[in-house]
């Protein structure tokens, strides 16, 4: 909050009064149990893995989001949206994030800013629930126990986070925060790789080495692309079993999957190649998945993949 008693108009919110935005919609937030509900009477708009500053990523300018901001009310930023973990330059990093925070508080819808692997210590907000707990939020890193199981730094991730997890109090239960606290704490000790190249060259090479090389990396990204969808069901049934629909992103494979007890998961992708990104809108009774094209310098909404109607709240 301001001095004077205003929220800014972006960045995290977290505070519990409603705002009025505009003179067409309301936004509320509140948290029941470390829960941070979100409820809007206009569309919010889920965007993620938009990896700025990474020469990987199609996102060379924040302006070129804009047309992607037509008709939200509000926007919510799924976790990746830059690399904020150690690495060889921290002042590239440190303003790399002062440009995107000041860039969203300046430019954009009230926007919601949650946490990935990339960016553990972006906001202090890892997941929502929307549309009366009908929708479940996360950036999807949590539902793997090596973190990010095609990347080079798998296998201590996966050591990290299980000596985190055997120094729980025994006999106790695990929780949704506990559980992000502890992804987050192991995300912010591993440094970035190929994400803090520069140099185009140097940048393809590291690439290479830390996502394609060897020729088994390929199947572990395949094999993550299928085992996600079942993981972040058996996450979101075990945390949010009364919701109907999961939103993640991390592993950039965009799509929808209907799993057999009526739980969909979505995946928005990501402004990375190969596969591209999409959109999750979540309207007062419907929630609309659509495609994200670049065109003349900006991104803009392809295709509808698909709409699902929502429960009235």
């Amino acid at each position: 909050m301001s001095e004077n008693g205003d929220r800014p108009r972006s960045t995290f919110v977290t505070e519990s009064s409603p705002r009025a935005i505009g003179s067409h919609f309301e936004l509320s937030i509140f948290r029941i149990q470390h829960s941070l509900f979100l409820v809007s009477t206009g569309v919010i708009r889920i965007l993620s893995d938009l990896h700025y500053g990474d020469r990987g990523s199609r996102l060379r300018t924040l302006p070129s989001l804009a047309p992607l901001f037509e008709g939200a009310s509000s926007l919510v930023l799924n976790g990746d949206s830059l690399d904020t973990r150690p690495g060889p330059d921290p002042v590239r990093t440190a303003q790399l994030r002062a440009d995107l925070l000041g860039f969203f508080a300046r430019s954009a819808p009230p926007t919601t800013i949650l946490t990935g692997n990339h960016d553990p210590d972006i906001s202090p907000e890892h997941s929502l629930d929307l549309a009366d707990g009908q929708v479940f939020v996360m950036h999807g890193d949590i539902i793997f126990d090596d973190m990010v199981p095609w990347g080079q730094d798998a296998a201590v991730a996966r050591q990290r986070l299980n000596k985190e997890f055997a120094a729980r109090p025994a006999g106790t239960t695990e929780t949704l925060a506990e559980r992000f606290a502890i992804y987050r704490r192991v995300a912010a000790s591993i440094p970035q790789r190929h994400q803090s190249e520069q140099n185009s060259f140097k940048y393809t090479l590291s690439f290479v080495a830390d996502t394609i090389w060897p020729p088994n990396r390929v199947m572990r990204v395949l094999s993550a692309w299928r085992r996600a969808p079942r993981l972040a069901a058996s996450l979101t049934q075990r945390f949010r079993p009364s919701a109907r629909f999961a939103i993640i992103g991390h592993v950039h494979h965009p799509g929808f999957w209907r799993r057999p007890d009526g739980l969909v998961i979505l995946n928005t992708g990501s402004f990375c190649p190969p596969s591209g990104g999409c959109a999750i809108d979540v309207g007062t009774d419907r929630l609309t998945l659509r495609r994200i094209v670049e065109h003349r310098g900006g991104f803009h909404f392809g295709k509808t993949m698909a709409e699902f109607a929502l429960a009235p709240t």
